[in-house]
């Protein structure tokens, strides 16, 4: 049985408290994992395994692959990020890989410095919600 949006932002919200250490109320949809909720770099492969144990179930496991979720090695790729920003090529990269995240006005001045400001409990409900959709 398909769960409901309600059910998926409750099991993200559980997860972001175990992982983050943080209060239920902080979680709201709008919160940015690393502004708002002090995410490092360690807590984003806590975040990807608590949400894998927690949608799995007896007939259809929960498997988020490298880069699936958030995206990694960016920094590491010339092409994709210069001068402090993501390029075009990178800007198409997050499109393509990272579809649950708004990328918005991030677009019109895409400092890597504002990067992590565009992973919201929204966008990981988001990414949950369309991953069990599949």
């Amino acid at each position: 049985m398909a769960q409901s949006r309600d059910e998926i932002e409750a099991a993200v919200r559980d997860v972001l408290i175990d992982a983050l250490g943080v209060d239920e109320e902080d979680v709201v949809e709008t919160a940015t994992l690393k502004g708002d909720l002090g995410a490092e770099s360690i807590d984003y492969l806590d975040i990807v395994f608590r949400l894998e144990k927690k949608f799995t179930t007896a007939e259809k496991p929960f498997k988020i692959a490298q880069g699936e979720l958030f995206p990694e090695n960016l920094m590491t790729d010339p092409s994709l990020v210069e001068n402090g920003k993501i390029t075009a090529k990178g800007i198409a990269m997050l499109k393509e890989k990272v579809p649950h995240v708004a990328l918005g006005a991030f677009e019109s001045d895409p400092q890597v410095t504002k990067l992590a400001g565009l992973f919201t409990v929204k966008s990981l409900c988001d990414f949950v919600q369309t991953k069990l959709g599949k």
